[in-house]
């Protein structure tokens, strides 16, 4: 994966993001690290293109992440399961690849229930998402971001509304998918995750990235800003 950041700045109200110059090169997941408010959510959503910078530009894979096109080569995982609550797990999936990839009925269903019972969901699949587990709804919120075959999947902490039991799920299961080979741009405060999970680790602070590297910077944080943050997170 190469994620390419120029001059990048963001803004809402106020200043979210501060000129942001980085390349990262050669990696399958990377994680996005920070306190609530350092900007890490934000960074995510304009790597995805789910929004635009105010200013600066964005590459991932040599995609501008602000083409039209771009948005169709990626996956999204939400904080909670963002499913259809009146449509089943397969059906969350099979509208999603009908009405934006063209599938036919068929190759929808089909599509869908490999991607369910890759996420060990194969039990559920007719069930609504209010009728299975936390831990499952989100399973199969990364199945639906699977079944577009994307080049990057994007999770914005996927496990923040879990209890420890089902974060373990959740956690075990985008493991699962790392070993087969996929690509991930994650934002996670699960220290012990990150540090199993990740092969190159940014950490945000206060809209700037304070710290950059291999999970190795966890253990021997260089700036007070990461030493601070790595004394307060279990």
């Amino acid at each position: 994966m190469k994620l390419e950041l120029e001059h990048v700045n963001h803004r809402y109200d106020v200043d979210v993001l501060h000129d942001l110059s980085l390349i990262v090169e050669g990696y399958k997941s990377i994680a996005i690290i920070g306190v609530s408010g350092s900007g890490k959510s934000t960074l995510l959503r304009l790597l995805s293109g789910l929004e635009m910078p105010t200013g600066g530009s964005l590459r991932v894979n040599n995609h501008d992440v602000t083409a039209p096109e771009y948005r169709k080569s990626v996956g999204f995982v939400f904080q909670s399961h963002n499913l259809f609550p009146h449509l089943t797990l397969l059906e969350n999936i099979t509208i999603v690849l009908e009405k934006t990839r063209g599938f036919s009925r068929k190759d929808a269903r089909e599509q869908a229930c490999r991607f369910l019972t890759m996420l060990h969901l194969d039990d559920q699949v007719h069930k609504l998402p209010r009728n299975v587990s936390g831990g499952q709804a989100q399973r199969a919120s990364i199945a639906r971001a699977l079944s577009v075959d994307p080049e990057v999947i994007f999770l914005d902490e996927p496990t923040s509304s879990l209890d420890p039991v089902l974060t373990y799920e959740v956690l075990s299961a985008i493991k699962e998918l790392r070993e087969l080979g996929m690509e991930f741009v994650l934002v996670s405060h699960v220290m012990s995750f990150v540090h199993d999970f990740a092969d190159y680790v940014v950490f945000m602070d206060d809209g700037n990235i304070g710290e950059h590297g291999p999970p190795t910077i966890l253990e021997n944080p260089q700036s007070q800003a990461l030493i601070d943050f790595m004394a307060k997170v279990p």
